[in-house]
């Protein structure tokens, strides 16, 4: 155990993790097609995972409902999907060729690479002491390994570079990019003149992103390609506008978290020292969530101030100026960050919906998804699937709910198998057809959560699904 998990452990106002171990996730990850090692029949490739039948639904479901929260639900905020290839002189000017690196320490004898602030000793160190090349010796740090010695810590960048073209050389290097935002920063023009917003406004992305990370884990909570949420908000420069919307936009982001179902007590915000500031932060608060392995990042806020548009623009020598009508002033904006991500959200959704309870001598698992999560909303199952009429009728009452949501059918159990798995994948709606539904045209709706049951005719299944799922949308 570190000293970090010491300490965790020992405070009585920390919280317990949902789950104590990342190994029950993991392995309901893969029996139920939620996540999968990539390239696992050739061994697999290190902090890279595939997304299965159940996880690419709820990874999906968990960028609808941010998008829905971020774009839909408002009017001061449009969406953009910039290309991951981009100039190379926008990571020059971003700060990222420069600046984007992680202290690296390799071993003498067994030569393992590990990022220096999570080696065991080193999680309380501050940005200062990481900096130092005597840090080693200082603190007396050791291979987590073997205990063989380390070197002094030397910056990596964590960019991927590669070449666009036939010829590899200096002037065809292209960076898969480290962030979504800076497509938002060359693209403020654009955005803005043809969709003739006024500040205060919002520009928001969903897309892929590459790290190079040295020493990547945790599942799927740090990995080399991931996903990202991120939205720009530009405002009107100065302290005071830009404090105002960072400040509304902290509890906004965390109770986004509560309202899809995370215990709130399992979050908490972090504020950054000013020594741990990146390069372009002027004010930095994370929310916070606690995993089983400790407390760590889930979502980051950031009064980026107009480090982005200014160097941009200097570097460019275009004019992303904005012009105030109101005021008659020339202005480059201000800009608050938020940044997520896709994976560490649906990750952190799967892990604090896992429960475990006995119901008549037997282990039940569920996962209490919020239904808006959920990968599948309805499973339609036939008490007896050897009977063709009720077979029938089951796939008329799923065909009939998938025009609107995802529904399966399933027989390959008995039944009370079938509600366990439909448990244990988060389905919140069970239909089952038996065979009183044949002359009485009803059937079952069985509630995950409370396993109460309802029965419904036939032909208003899908109106009472609907409205179930309706009543439960934040």
């Amino acid at each position: 155990m570190t000293r970090t998990a010491d300490a965790q452990a020992s405070d009585p106002n920390d919280v317990a993790p949902a789950i104590e171990g990342l190994e029950t996730i993991v392995s309901l990850s893969k029996r139920r097609g939620f996540v999968f090692p990539s390239s696992e029949i050739y061994g697999g490739i290190n902090a890279v995972w595939d997304y299965g039948p159940l996880g690419v639904e709820l990874k999906n479901n968990v960028k609808r409902a941010w998008w829905r929260a971020m774009v839909q639900d408002r009017d001061d905020i449009v969406g953009l999907d910039a290309g991951i290839l981009m100039h190379p002189q926008v990571w020059v000017t971003s700060g990222h060729v420069g600046s984007f690196s992680d202290p690296l320490v390799e071993c003498g004898s067994c030569h393992r690479r590990y990022r220096l602030d999570e080696l065991p000793g080193a999680e309380e160190l501050s940005v200062g002491d990481l900096a130092d090349p005597g840090v080693i010796a200082r603190f007396h740090l050791v291979c987590p390994n073997d205990g063989g010695p380390l070197s002094p810590p030397r910056q990596f960048n964590l960019m991927f570079q590669s070449y666009m073209g036939p010829v590899q050389d200096e002037g065809s290097i292209v960076y898969f990019r480290p962030e979504t935002a800076q497509g938002s920063y060359v693209n403020f023009k654009n955005v803005r003149e043809s969709s003739r917003k006024k500040i205060p406004f919002g520009i928001a992305q969903i897309g892929k992103s590459f790290r190079n990370e040295i020493s990547p884990g945790n599942f799927v909570f740090r990995m080399r390609e991931f996903e990202q949420m991120e939205m720009q908000y530009f405002v009107a420069p100065g302290g005071p506008p830009a404090a105002e919307a960072f400040e509304a936009w902290l509890p906004r982001r965390r109770a986004w978290y509560e309202a899809y179902g995370v215990d709130p007590a399992r979050l908490r915000f972090r504020e950054h020292a000013p020594d741990e500031l990146a390069h372009y932060a002027k004010k930095a608060i994370d929310i916070e969530y606690r995993f089983p392995f400790g407390w760590k990042e889930l979502e980051g806020v950031h009064n980026r101030g107009d480090f982005d548009l200014s160097r941009h623009a200097a570097a460019s020598g275009q004019n992303l100026e904005y012009f105030d009508p109101a005021t008659e002033e020339h202005f480059i904006p201000w800009i608050v960050e938020t940044a997520a991500g896709a994976d560490r959200a649906a990750f952190t959704f799967l892990i604090d919906a896992y429960r475990e309870e006995e119901v008549k001598g037997e282990k039940r698992v569920s996962l209490a998804l919020h239904p808006d999560l959920a990968p599948y909303k309805v499973a339609v199952l036939p008490l007896l699937k050897k009977r063709p009429e009720i077979v029938e009728l089951c796939h008329r009452i799923k065909d009939d709910l998938k025009r609107d949501v995802m529904a399966v059918y399933d027989d390959t159990a008995a039944i009370g198998k079938l509600y366990r798995r439909q448990d244990e994948i988060g389905t919140p709606f069970c239909v089952t057809v038996d065979v009183d539904s044949l002359e009485d045209g009803a059937v079952t709706i069985r509630d995950r959560d409370s396993m109460t049951q309802e029965r419904v005719s036939v032909d208003q299944v899908r109106r009472v699904i609907l409205d179930r799922l309706a009543a439960a949308r934040p």
